[in-house]
């Protein structure tokens, strides 16, 4: 498949595991729902995965450590009235998640710190814009509260969760339907595949396409276009001969690929899951059983093949963990979560190292979830960089997942600005064993507080039955 030389990267030898069964997520019925979206998504606190849903729409939202057989009856998020298509969590608070929907909406959800109790069907805000189904959600990386939504009306829109107004409306630049849209590192520039064969790279706040290449893939199949940190386009779509192919493209000069390798013919659209830290690539196909992955470098041929994982049971969706969600100690550069008809199972990518010590060059500072901007900036034409963190503190082994978390509202306007940067992380995390206690103990009265909701609930609702059957008795 693609001609193999001996090339010396520490990502040669990157191997996937899958975890053992009792940590995998069961009886979850994922959606059947026909559209190409990942149907998941992963953050260092909760998994949510798109499920079967009877009269509208659903998506089920567990905390990590929730593994096991998830009971039928546990709460979803359920306020659409159609099928959800997509999902993404925002980068700057790990419990705020949006939702698009066959429904034509778009929805904002707060979840509750421990998470669901019972179901939630109220959101936060409710973005009305669309004329169509909306497939697509993705928020900003860098400014608070700014969402994209494209659907199948070929509109794009850029909301202000804050105050849920359509600040920015992209009509007339997609003449058939997005298959996919990605922000840059800064959030400056959109890039976009659609059915007509292009891709575009749009700035979205002067409404102007900077550049397009036409027919980037021949084929007619749905393509797939990112970002990469270095402003180059990462495009994956199929040949004439429906091969499945990746492309390289640099914005300056679109005419000529820098890089496209043909890869086989399965017909799976492939889902591209790209970790700016590494450079690597990692390529899902949806219904294939596996994953392949890629490093980009700056000599040729640019993309290097670097193995594949393989399982026996076909994907189908794919969530992927932010690198601030990883087990450093374990040498965890990824992290995905793959759904199969009836559950979630998590894969581990890892570097083989024989040293316990931090290894600084798998992790260089990464994106926090601190926002450089808030969302009147970035509407001004302001442009901020990801605020990075360091990994070697910030995330230790154990139940404490959410040191570095930020846990204010950001849908809350009254709250004062969180001014705080990344260096109380450090001290929380080097602190001494006192205050890990408390945050222990804290962390055990928040769970027996919200297994007495669920308990009085469940009382409540067996009371409720108890008098049916009796009225049905009589």
């Amino acid at each position: 498949m693609f001609k193999r030389v001996v090339r010396q990267s520490k990502f040669r030898h990157v191997f996937g595991q899958a975890v053992k069964n009792d940590q995998c997520y069961d009886d979850i019925r994922v959606s059947r729902v026909t559209w190409d979206s990942a149907f998941c998504a992963v953050n260092p606190k909760f998994v949510a995965i798109i499920v079967e849903a009877s009269g509208g729409g659903a998506f089920m939202v567990l905390p990590l450590h929730k593994s096991g057989r998830i009971d039928k009856a546990y709460p979803t998020v359920c306020g659409h009235t159609g099928p959800v298509l997509d999902i993404d969590w925002c980068p700057h608070n790990d419990q705020v998640i949006a939702s698009g929907s066959e429904d034509c909406t778009v929805m904002v959800w707060q979840i509750p710190e421990n998470g669901l109790v019972t179901s939630m069907s109220e959101p936060v805000v409710v973005l009305e814009g669309h004329s169509k189904r909306v497939g697509i959600v993705t928020w900003h990386p860098t400014a608070r509260n700014v969402l994209l939504s494209a659907g199948c009306d070929n509109v794009v829109i850029i909301w202000n969760v804050g105050t849920g107004e359509a600040m920015i409306t992209l009509e007339d630049m997609h003449p058939d339907i997005i298959f996919s849209v990605c922000w840059n590192r800064n959030g400056s520039l959109i890039c976009t595949a659609c059915k007509d064969k292009k891709v575009r790279v749009i700035d979205p706040r002067k409404e102007e396409i900077i550049a397009e290449k036409d027919k980037a893939h021949e084929g007619a199949r749905p393509m797939r276009a990112i970002f990469l940190s270095d402003g180059k386009v990462f495009t994956t779509g199929f040949s004439r001969m429906s091969e499945r192919q990746l492309g390289l493209w640099d914005p300056d000069n679109m005419e000529e690929p820098v890089s496209v390798h043909e890869m086989d013919t399965s017909n799976g659209v492939l889902l591209p899951f790209y970790d700016p830290d590494t450079n690597v690539v990692y390529l899902c196909g949806k219904g294939d059983s596996s994953i392949r992955y890629f490093e980009i470098t700056d000599e040729a041929p640019f993309v290097h093949y670097l193995n594949t994982f393989t399982t026996k049971e076909p994907q189908r969706g794919m969530g992927y963990m932010p690198k601030r969600g990883l087990d450093v100690n374990k040498c965890e550069i990824a992290r995905f979560y793959k759904l199969h008809e009836r559950k979630c199972e998590p894969i581990i990518m890892t570097v083989p190292r024989k040293s316990d010590l931090f290894q600084d060059d798998l992790y260089p500072d990464t994106a926090g979830p601190e926002a450089p901007l808030e969302a009147e900036d970035w509407f001004k034409g302001k442009n901020g960089d990801p605020i990075l963190i360091s990994l070697k503190h910030a995330y230790v082994p154990g139940k404490n997942r959410d040191i570095t978390v930020v846990k204010k509202n950001i849908l809350d306007n009254k709250m004062s600005k969180n001014t705080e940067n990344t260096a109380p992380a450090v001290k929380t995390a080097t602190s001494t064993p006192s205050i890990k206690n408390e945050a222990k103990l804290e962390e055990v009265l928040k769970e027996m507080k919200s297994l007495r909701e669920l308990v009085s609930s469940q009382e409540k609702r067996i009371a409720k039955l108890e008098e049916q059957l009796s009225k049905m008795d009589i």
